[in-house]
């Protein structure tokens, strides 16, 4: 099926790895132009053998100073912008709220939410210059259930569905559509991290924890990144024209998270 995304402008958050780089290439698969920012310089450095049609530039997200410096040169080798994915995630501390500390939480609100908003602030007046203009946030299944032992995560994820729909009423009379991704258990090391943490918050084992996350889908499978990066190229695409201020699962159908 052609998306109709050929030569349309695209910046990813993140993009050098996991999700935010099968966003990427989903994209450029479409024929679209693609700007990354990452903090692992490793993976954008591998990027210029794996996937040499991917601009990409250190920037760390939660700084704002840098996000400024990333869109100046972002915009300049796209000469203009046509969508905004904000993948830019980190899964933040594990534990009870007393037992966490202020600077990881900190930390987490910062590069889950506020750099969304570093972002949108600067792609904004851009997009309102496209024929086809969106911007994509990514929450979570977190973003819309309670969360025990990760509250900075969860806290930050429900921020992102607020900041959403505020966003979809506010440039509706632009036409830029605004919608988040939700996604359950990711397939990936990062998922796996988390459920490592979980268990030995909880003294179980990984399959244990594994097993008592999976109980609560109605598909009891992983979402992959390349499902994900589907469902972004098409609601960026013109076929996702009326789609906005929408908060939409991949997560095969997660009733809570526990």
């Amino acid at each position: 099926m052609d998306m109709e995304l050929k030569g349309q402008k695209i910046i990813v958050t993140a993009g050098a790895g996991g999700i935010g780089l099968e966003i990427a290439r989903a994209f450029v698969r479409e024929g679209a132009h693609v700007v990354v920012c990452d903090v692992d310089r490793d993976a954008l450095n591998a990027l210029s053998a794996s996937d040499p049609s991917l601009k990409a530039h250190y920037c760390d997200v939660a700084d704002r100073a840098q996000v400024e410096k990333f869109f100046d040169a972002a915009l300049k080798e796209l000469g203009g912008l046509d969508c905004l994915v904000n993948n830019a995630g980190i899964a933040g501390p594990t534990g009870r709220v007393e037992a966490i500390n202020p600077d990881d939480w900190e930390r987490c609100m910062s590069v889950c939410l506020t750099s969304q908003f570093n972002c949108a602030r600067l792609a904004v007046p851009h997009l309102r210059k496209s024929t086809n203009p969106s911007i994509v946030n990514l929450s979570s299944a977190a973003g819309k259930f309670g969360f025990a032992m990760r509250t900075p995560y969860a806290a930050a994820k429900w921020g992102v569905i607020g900041f959403t729909k505020s966003l979809a009423i506010e440039l509706g009379e632009d036409k830029i559509r605004v919608n988040a991704i939700l996604p359950g258990l990711v397939a990936g090391d990062r998922q796996r991290r988390v459920l490592e943490a979980r268990a030995q918050q909880r003294g179980m084992s990984f399959k244990e924890t594994e097993a008592a996350a999976f109980s609560f889908t109605s598909i009891k499978d992983y979402v992959t990144p390349q499902q994900i990066a589907d469902q972004i190229v098409f609601i960026a695409s013109p076929r996702g024209k009326t789609i906005s201020g929408q908060a939409i699962s991949v997560d095969g159908d997660t009733r809570m998270l526990g």
